[in-house]
């Protein structure tokens, strides 16, 4: 819980005095765009390891 709360805490931080409107919320479209990617790599390579794909 500790964890993530600090990362909440670093999350608004970050954007806290980011300036225009337009740019504060693209770079958070961003941001969530990439924690879902990274998520995305992470469950198929966890599925690939898990299904016994051979990686030459």
């Amino acid at each position: 819980m500790k964890t993530t709360l600090l990362i909440k805490k670093i999350y608004e931080e970050g954007f806290r005095n980011l300036g225009h409107l337009m740019v504060k919320n693209y770079f958070k479209v961003f941001a969530w765009f990439s924690f879902a990617m990274f998520f995305i790599v992470l469950y198929a390579f966890v599925y690939r390891v898990s299904t016994g794909f051979a990686f030459d």
